[in-house]
């Protein structure tokens, strides 16, 4: 028994025979066929998953349901003589042969037909032969067959197929006018030119090249609107092809000319990056590659990002070369740990370092956290300023803090008992601590960072209190606190580096892409960062979001729970990411802005489903816990796609031998 046993039971028992698939030979050859042989390795604890699979040659392999579905209709019988057209990893013929059919297999593709042979001989099959031709034209050395399938969709059936079909003979494919949407057709051929056929439901399979079949894909290299047959080759697009043709594509994050492509919002007042999980490496790498350019060729002055803003400090402090405020605060230690502390971060930080080491203290680019869940050190931060600075306002603010001080290990229980009690039992005291330091800072002469740390502080705080009461009346109130949150202290940031000031913001796309686009703001009245940004800034705001179809990913099944690095699973069929992975670009970026690609604008103003990943994530219900519909188009000024990407590399907590003064390139975390 191999590990994968129990998983084949289920396919069968649920996707097959669950579905009405009854045919006992397809049913038994396929709980016999290993389905992760013919995937990679990656992706093998997926193959029995409900959903195709990539593989090479940016094809796919068919969900198992739509494989069973086809044999069945096929009805093929040991002894028969197939074709079986679009060979891909091989393994439908592989169930073919273990039915006892003989098998000729035909892909256009050279990597995969050798690729699928190599699979096939190591299976010890030795009844499918694999051909390296245009399956549109069949083989008509090998004619005739008793059935055809064909694992692509046509706008038609060659007509190779029907003259190499026996009298009685069955084909089995997918046709449609769209080159991504079919439905799947069985033919009977009952005399010399005539065919019966059947309807067995929609389906969307690659499109089926050659001959007689779809023109080949177009040029991967964006198509200029000027070019004379442009328009009309416009409206035969499908969304795939668009998306091909539009892209702008980039190297990997790590080349020098990555960040290029986004010269183009150097003018922007704030350019925002998103990330769809908190725990992939390609989207740290990425922002960090931007980021870089941004602030060395076009002067932005700060990064902003979703941490809280005293465990950002000290990086600030760090990346700046400023003595430390509090030499016993530790960045970064409570759940999610790696969402900060990991090494594709640690070297954006090395970096910021190196950078700001030759320059005037003046021209330094800055680094601040946004949110708000900080309480404790928030709290502690204020009170260490005024300790130092004006002992006796550290005393009132004592007195005013002391409200909240039996919660700060657990602000949560504070917001449930002050919901309760039905008022906000500490709002006046912190308001007040809040408006005292406003008030000081007014009045303040010349610059005081420190001054400037504790009324950011002061300010979190008093968003928190707020935060955790309204997280007991419902979820819309509390997280639109704190997005208005991180926005307000976006724009503070940006009046108090004045009105030439450019920033740079890191947050997740559920943050950063506008709210009113997705059913966030439609359905759940939520707004956020993105949202806000742009009528604040409107074309001043630039909204950047990131996507990928399949790889790992660091995160954890609940929160407070350990971190694990996950499979993420392949994208739905139904969603934005599996059409931006049959585009067949690895890695892009597409500029949604009018004017621009209007055409592929509108394709992606069609509401679809988009993946949001958090520091948690449940593969096992995801659909549910994880996708959500939007509107692309309206959501983001620009979109990179990165097709597989790889979880983080999580960093431990910094211990104090790693914090000395010896080794101060390696703070705050410990490398």
């Amino acid at each position: 028994m191999d590990r994968f046993e129990n998983a084949r039971s289920r396919m069968i028992e649920r996707q097959l025979k669950g579905r009405g698939i009854t045919n006992a030979r397809v049913l038994d050859c396929m709980a016999k066929v290993p389905r992760h042989a013919f995937v990679d390795s990656a992706l093998a604890e997926f193959a029995y998953d409900d959903n195709p699979l990539p593989i090479a040659a940016n094809q796919t392999i068919s969900q198992p349901y739509i494989v069973a579905l086809m044999l069945e209709a096929a009805d093929v019988q040991p002894g028969d003589r197939v074709l079986d057209i679009g060979t891909g990893s091989g393994y439908a013929a592989a169930v073919m042969a273990c039915i006892g059919a003989r098998v000729e297999s035909v892909e256009r593709h050279r990597e995969l037909a050798d690729a699928a042979r190599a699979t096939l001989d190591g299976q010890g099959i030795e009844n499918v032969a694999v051909h390296h031709a245009d399956g549109t034209e069949g083989l008509p050395q090998h004619a005739p067959f008793d059935a055809i399938l064909a694992a692509a969709g046509g706008p038609y059936v060659p007509s190779a197929w029907r003259e190499q079909l026996k009298i009685g003979g069955r084909l089995v494919m997918p046709v449609g006018d769209a080159r991504e949407a079919q439905r799947l057709v069985k033919f009977v051929r009952i005399g010399e030119h005539d065919f019966e056929q059947e309807d067995l439901g929609p389906v969307m399979f690659v499109p089926l090249i050659g001959a007689a079949g779809w023109a080949e894909e177009p040029d991967i290299r964006p198509t200029a609107p000027s070019m004379p047959h442009a328009e009309a080759n416009a409206a035969s697009r499908s969304l795939p092809d668009r998306i091909r043709a539009s892209a702008v594509r980039l190297p990997a994050p790590g080349a020098p000319d990555f960040a290029h492509a986004f010269d183009r919002f150097a003018k922007k007042r704030v350019v925002l990056l998103g990330e769809a999980s908190h725990g992939t490496a390609e989207f740290y790498e990425a922002r960090a590659a931007i980021t870089r350019r941004l602030i060395e060729e076009h002067g932005f002055r700060f990064v902003a990002v979703e941490a809280d803003w005293p465990d950002a400090a000290i990086i600030d402090e760090h990346v700046r070369h400023r003595p430390r405020a509090r030499p016993d605060a530790r960045p970064f230690q409570r759940f999610p740990q790696w969402m900060w502390r990991n090494a594709e971060f640690g070297a954006f930080v090395a970096w910021m370092r190196a950078h700001n080491a030759a320059l005037p203290d003046e021209r330094r680019a800055a680094f601040y956290g946004l949110d708000l869940y900080s309480l404790s050190e928030s709290i502690a931060a204020v009170l260490a300023y005024l300790d130092e600075q004006d002992p006796d306002a550290a005393r009132i603010a004592r007195e005013r803090y002391g409200c909240l001080t039996p919660w700060q290990k657990n602000p949560a229980v504070y917001g449930r008992a002050a919901w309760q009690a039905g008022f906000g039992k500490c709002e006046k005291a912190v308001i007040a601590q809040l408006r005292d330091l406003l008030d000081k800072r007014l009045a303040s002469p010349a610059a005081d960072p420190g001054l400037f740390d504790a009324t950011h502080n002061a300010r979190l705080v008093a968003s928190a209190e707020q935060y955790y009461r309204a997280m007991y009346g419902g979820s819309a109130e509390s997280w639109n606190l704190r997005d208005t949150h991180m926005f307000d202290t976006l724009t503070s940031l940006l009046d108090a580096w004045g009105p030439d000031a450019r920033a740079v913001v890191w947050a997740h796309n559920s943050h950063l892409g506008d709210a009113s686009a997705t059913e966030m703001g439609r359905v759940r009245d939520e707004l956020n960062v993105g949202q806000l940004c742009r009528e604040r800034f409107g074309d001043d705001a630039a909204l950047i979001g990131f996507g990928t179809h399949t790889g790992t990913v660091a995160a954890a099944s609940d929160w407070d729970a350990p971190m694990q690095v996950m499979n993420v699973r392949p994208s739905r069929a139904d969603s934005y990411e599996q059409q931006f992975h049959l585009a067949g670009v690895n890695r892009c970026m597409v500029d949604l802005r009018p004017g621009v690609d209007d055409a592929l604008r509108h394709a992606l103003a069609e509401e679809r489903l988009e993946r949001f990943i958090g520091v948690i994530y449940r593969p096992d219900t995801e659909l549910y816990s994880h996708y959500a519909q939007a509107e692309l188009s309206a959501q983001f000024d620009a979109f990179v796609w990165l097709d597989t990407t790889r979880a983080v590399k999580a960093m431990p907590a910094s211990r104090d031998s790693a914090e000395s003064p010896e080794t101060p390139e390696t703070f705050p975390f410990g490398l």
